[in-house]
């Protein structure tokens, strides 16, 4: 079962973790089927470890679980000895031992182990197997430093990380020394804390300025793109209700007013209202003649015949006592 890892791996010096079992000499093959049942299998990997990556923990990963029951042991050499045979560092051993401790897979770290591993070494921490790549490791005058580890049958190979190593994270520093000379001193570093001479360190501030004007013309850039685009929404908005608005008052325009609109219906029916008022309906023809001749319809008094005018008032007012003799007669 998987268990929460509270403190860093001790250090094989101040450790009582030491394993009290017979030292049995161990096959690959018995190792892999899980035996001894009593201990679990200790597998040693040793290396410089500086700049400690995912390369270095993948290793460490692979030498953990070669086994069922393993328990791993670490070696890390001092700055002395990797100095040395392989060269300067940008770790000193301290740093270098400190992170090992903090590696997952790790459960013992060894400080100031040897380049070479003796009998000795192996015996004194009970070292079933060791575990590396498989490429030949020439150093120290020999062709490969694990040939007798091999040839004693206690060796087991790992698989290499493509892509990333010590080296190669040095060699993009060496490429790229300018950009983090310049980002240093931005950050308070001194040009003597750097080695940068009087003349690259005025190189690399001026530069550090360029930059920052470089960033404020960026960003003024992409803040007048943001505005603009926040223009262009805003207007597509409007646009978009000035449509619907439009069209709105269209609708309500044609509706009002159109051929068939409330308008025109209500001009219709006051039309008709006031054609009724100026042309009142006439009499029915069964009213009542009171006796008349239906050949002759009685003239109002007030008529005046169209045919032959009254030439002068005299005329007219004998007119006049005429038509009234002849309504006496009449009676």
């Amino acid at each position: 079962p998987f268990q929460t890892l509270t403190a860093p791996a001790p250090f094989a010096d101040e450790t009582s973790c030491q394993c009290q079992a017979p030292h049995e000499k161990l096959t690959i093959a018995q190792a892999r089927l899980g035996t001894p049942v009593d201990r679990p299998v200790r597998v040693y990997a040793d290396g410089i470890f500086d700049l400690f990556h995912s390369g270095h923990a993948r290793a460490l990963m692979q030498a953990k679980t070669l086994f069922p029951n393993s328990y791993l042991l670490v070696g890390v050499c001092s700055d002395d000895l990797t100095h040395k045979f392989k060269g300067f560092t940008v770790m000193n051993e301290t740093e270098r031992y400190e992170a090992l401790r903090h590696c997952r897979y790790v459960d013992e770290v060894i400080r100031d182990a040897p380049w070479t591993l003796t009998p000795e070494f192996l015996e004194k921490h009970k070292i079933d197997f060791v575990a590396h790549d498989d490429i030949p490791y020439s150093s120290a005058g020999s062709d490969d430093v694990y040939k007798h580890i091999k040839e004693a049958g206690m060796f087991v190979p790992t698989q290499r990380t493509e892509g990333i190593s010590t080296s190669d994270i040095i060699t993009r520093i060496v490429r790229d020394y300018d950009v983090y000379a310049r980002r240093n001193l931005q950050r308070g570093y001194t040009a003597k804390e750097l080695n940068v001479s009087f003349i690259n360190e005025k190189k690399y501030r001026f530069q550090n300025q360029v930059d920052k004007m470089k960033e404020k013309v960026k960003n003024v850039e992409e803040k007048s793109k943001e505005f603009v685009y926040k223009v262009e929404e805003k207007s597509h908005d409007l646009i978009q209700k000035w449509e619907e608005k439009s069209r709105e008052f269209i609708g309500n325009f044609l509706e009002l007013f159109g051929p068939d609109g409330a308008w025109k219906q209500m001009f219709q029916e006051r039309s008709g209202r006031m054609l009724q008022a100026f042309s009142p309906r006439q009499s029915p023809n069964s009213s009542p003649t009171r006796g008349r001749s239906p050949s002759r319809s009685p003239s109002p008094p007030w008529v005046f015949n169209k045919s032959s005018p009254p030439s002068s008032p005299k005329a007219a007012s004998a007119s006049l006592s005429s038509m009234s003799e002849g309504d006496e007669d009449e009676k």
